[in-house]
């Protein structure tokens, strides 16, 4: 039977593990790290975390999630993203609370659902309902105000809005945190810092270490991961300052972090694909976020069954 303290503490463990899933890490730990980070960044950035979670934990508990499931903070971290997406693209106060909180129900919403279907394909929900929810209520919104000019519906400045989401939101006052670090290591930090929508090296270095609290083995697969991400996009013409500002780099840190239970080759591989999806992406003015992460790591890990498929029927 659980004991009242261990009931008291709970929840707090839960929210702090739905900030450690948003770098795949199920650690409160990590999550602490995380909620740091974003806090030494951007206060507002670390409330919408708070509040994306607490409502993704409600709906999750309203709509009878797996208990042990959710415990883990599987259920939460799309809520969590989805929250920090609309305080990283909306200015107004109000209006970015709102938007938070509902889409971070809406994406929480999707996550069984998700995870059925998926499961049964053998793949990983990763924040693929953060990504519906929140192209939804972009889209919406721009064909609201398209509507309200009396013109046509142009999708154009939703792309480019969502594309360049991920530049750094807010500069530290201390000059010492934004030091730049001997060759490029302060831009693989900095894409650490992108994978939760902030900026700097102070809150990339913060990530990296909660994810090595809880693998190191992960965080050295994350920071290969950016480096093979951002040397790719280097080579397919992105700018440097997208580099270094971590941009490049994200995707790669997310998709390496995904398959570190597998060899550095395929989480290599992983990585240079988000990176080359992710250029794609952004030469042809869709919309980006993390789909290029999540798109890579399914098509890894599609192939490397399709690979064991072959080699059986050769044996």
């Amino acid at each position: 039977m659980q004991s009242a303290h261990d009931t008291g503490f709970a929840i707090p463990r839960t929210l702090l593990r739905c900030f450690g899933q948003t770098v795949l890490q199920g650690s409160a730990r990590t999550g602490i790290c995380v909620l740091f980070a974003l806090a030494l960044c951007d206060l507002r950035l670390a409330c919408a975390a708070i509040m994306g979670a607490m409502a993704a934990h409600v709906c999750a508990v309203i709509l009878h999630y797996d208990s042990d499931i959710m415990r883990d903070g599987v259920y939460g971290f799309n809520g969590v993203l989805c929250a920090l997406a609309a305080a990283a693209s909306i200015d107004d106060a109000y209006t970015a609370l709102a938007v938070a909180l509902l889409s971070a129900i809406a994406a929480t919403s999707l996550c069984k659902p998700a995870l059925r279907w998926l499961g049964d394909r053998n793949l990983a929900m990763y924040s693929s309902p953060c990504l519906v929810a929140t192209w939804g209520w972009m889209l919406i919104e721009q064909i609201a105000q398209s509507c309200a000019a009396g013109s046509r519906a142009d999708l154009g400045p939703l792309y480019e809005r969502v594309a360049q989401m991920r530049f750094p939101l807010a500069t530290f006052s201390n000059a010492a945190f934004n030091a730049p670090l001997p060759g490029p290591l302060d831009g693989f930090l900095s894409a650490m810092a992108q994978t939760v929508f902030a900026s700097g090296l102070v809150p990339g270095l913060l990530i990296l270490a909660g994810i090595a609290m809880a693998s190191r083995r992960a965080a050295l697969r994350a920071l290969g991961g950016a480096a093979i991400a951002t040397a790719v996009a280097r080579l397919c013409g992105a700018p440097h300052s997208s580099s270094v500002a971590g941009v490049s780099g994200f995707n790669g840190a997310l998709a390496a972090l995904a398959l570190a239970d597998r060899n550095a080759v395929t989480g290599a591989s992983a990585a240079a694909l988000s990176a080359l999806l992710q250029q794609v992406c952004i030469h042809a003015g869709w919309p980006v976020m993390s789909a290029p992460f999540v798109v890579a790591t399914w098509c890894v890990r599609m192939s490397m069954r399709v690979l064991a498929r072959t080699r059986l029927f050769v044996q």
